[in-house]
């Protein structure tokens, strides 16, 4: 992974600009609430994603873009436009994200999870608040690829693979790794942005890559510069909601590679292997206690394919929404499920319940 798959660094000043700069600069420290606030408006949507990478929560990271904001709003008199508007904020909300990471509650979460060694057990299965991030989302973090700061929100910087992972790292190595390499920050801007030296900046941007090699698998780099999910994924989606709605246990199988795992945050429950996975479906799926009819919509989630699962129980009048199901697929087959509540549904647009009139109209 390198920084060409992330944002790109600022470039070098534009003399013609210059007065432009300090111009804004000035509005800036003068109190303009039309200038900070158009600003704002401008990043707003990377500084979400990039307070949910550091954090691995959809939830927590607008309530961080927020108190940036709210940061930079009462520091504004020390923007003196020697940076870019954009580099400013992203160094408060990285230290928005270093002091809500310090928190005495997150401080153990993370500690835990940073102590998790088993290089076979999925990375989210330790990592209790994970949460998926819609595609639709993402896109407006990147709503103009042409201009100068344009972010590129590829997917190897949002998978749940690597966002899961990352949640390993130390914060400050977390932070070091993602201003460098995913948002592609100079090392100087970097080490000023963190109070941290140069030389510790490299250091630890060395230590978080290791740790990382370790833990995210090989096939991250067939598709490093993949923006959405393959056709050949689609069609998997396709074949994997449909054996799902006629829950069919022998179709999904199929589907599934022997070494398939399923992990389920923030419980720490992982079924590990295809005869696992489907033993633990086949009493929702089939027999005397099956729950029920399905209905599934296919789901765009962290540039993966993904799928929104909900059941009609016998006697009920509506589905109800059971859960969100992210897929990593590897030469045709499912390779690994991380299933989440369905509580964050309603972030993608859909609701908790159905009726089946509109079940039956639903493509699916």
């Amino acid at each position: 992974m390198s920084g060409r798959h992330g944002t790109a660094g600022e470039s070098p000043a534009d003399p013609t600009t210059d007065s432009t700069a300090d111009c804004t600069a000035k509005a800036v420290r003068a109190g303009d609430e039309a200038v900070f606030g158009e600003l704002a408006a401008r990043h707003r949507h990377e500084l979400r994603v990039h307070c949910y990478r550091m954090l691995g929560s959809f939830t927590d990271a607008e309530d961080l873009v927020q108190e940036t904001l709210l940061r930079a709003w009462r520091a504004r008199e020390s923007f003196e436009g020697r940076a870019t508007f954009r580099a400013w904020l992203y160094r408060i909300a990285t230290n928005v994200c270093l002091d809500a990471l310090s928190g005495p509650a997150r401080a153990r979460e993370v500690a835990a999870a940073a102590a998790s060694e088993s290089p076979r057990r999925p990375a989210a299965a330790d990592v209790a608040w994970l949460q998926p991030y819609p595609d639709d989302l993402l896109d407006l973090a990147a709503p103009d690829e042409g201009a100068p700061d344009a972010v590129a929100i590829s997917r190897e910087t949002v998978e749940l693979a690597f966002l899961a992972a990352i949640q390993h790292l130390p914060p400050r190595q977390r932070a070091v790794l993602i201003l460098r390499d995913v948002v592609g920050r100079p090392v100087a801007e970097t080490a000023e942005a963190l109070e941290m030296s140069v030389a510790s900046v490299k250091s630890a941007l060395q230590r978080a890559r290791a740790t990382l090699r370790e833990r995210l698998p090989r096939r991250r780099a067939d598709w490093a510069a993949a923006t959405r999910p393959s056709r050949d994924e689609l069609d998997l989606l396709e074949r994997y909601v449909t054996a799902s709605r006629n829950a069919d246990l022998a179709a999904l199988a199929a589907l599934l590679r022997e070494d398939v795992r399923q992990a389920m945050p923030p419980a720490a429950l992982v079924f590990d292997g295809r005869a696992a996975v489907l033993d633990m479906w086949r009493p929702v799926l089939e027999g005397e206690e099956r729950w029920g009819e399905w209905h599934c919509v296919p789901l765009a989630v962290n540039r993966q394919p993904a799928v929104a699962n909900y059941v009609r129980r016998p006697g009920e009048a509506s589905y109800t929404a059971v859960n969100i199901d992210v897929l990593c697929a590897e030469d045709g087959l499912i390779t690994e499920i991380t299933t989440f509540g369905p509580e964050l549904l309603p972030l993608f647009g859909l609701p908790l319940s159905v009726g089946p009139t509109a079940a039956e109209r639903a493509v699916i």
